[in-house]
C-alpha cells in the first residue's frame, strides 16, 4: 500500500462518507426505478450500457462484461435472460464470428427511455449535494 504524504483528517472523513452516503443514495433510487418497471438493477445496467456504448448501438459481451465489471459467463446468463424478456437480442458479429453482439429491441428501449428520464431528474435533484471529496494526498 503506498505511503501518503500526512495523514488524513477528520474532514477528509466526513467528505469520503458523504460523497459514499450520496453514490448509495442514488444507487438505490436506481435499484428501486429498475424494480417498478418490472426488471432487476442490473437488466437496467445492461440496457444503459448496450444504448450507451460509444460510438454504436450495441456491444458486445467481452465489452458488456467490462462495462459491468462481471465475468463473462455471468454476462451470457445476463444477456440470456433479458432474450427472454424480449428486451435485447443477440447476432453474431460480421466481423469476428467469435464475438457475439447485443443489440436492444424495441420492449428494452421502451423500458430504457423511462428510467433513464426518472435518473435524469433525480441527478438534477442532486446538484449541489453530489459533490467528489477533495483529498490532497
Amino acid at each position: 500500500m503506498k505511503e501518503t504524504s500526512r495523514s488524513l483528517r477528520k474532514e477528509d472523513f466526513e467528505q469520503l462518507s458523504e460523497f459514499r452516503y450520496q453514490m448509495r443514495r442514488f444507487e438505490r433510487f436506481s435499484e428501486q426505478a429498475a424494480q417498478d418497471e418490472g426488471i432487476t438493477p442490473l437488466q437496467y445496467l445492461l440496457l444503459l450500457h448496450i444504448k450507451g456504448y460509444p460510438d454504436r448501438d450495441w456491444a458486445t459481451v467481452g465489452e458488456l462484461a467490462e462495462r459491468l465489471q462481471a465475468h463473462h459467463h455471468g454476462i451470457v446468463a445476463l444477456v440470456t435472460r433479458c432474450e427472454a424478456l424480449d428486451l435485447v437480442k443477440r447476432k453474431p458479429s460480421e466481423i469476428d464470428r467469435r464475438q457475439v453482439e447485443v443489440h436492444l429491441l424495441k420492449p428494452g428501449e421502451k423500458i430504457l427511455s423511462r428510467l433513464a428520464e426518472l435518473h435524469r431528474a433525480e441527478l438534477k435533484s442532486l446538484a449541489g449535494t453530489f459533490r467528489i471529496p477533495q483529498i490532497d494526498l
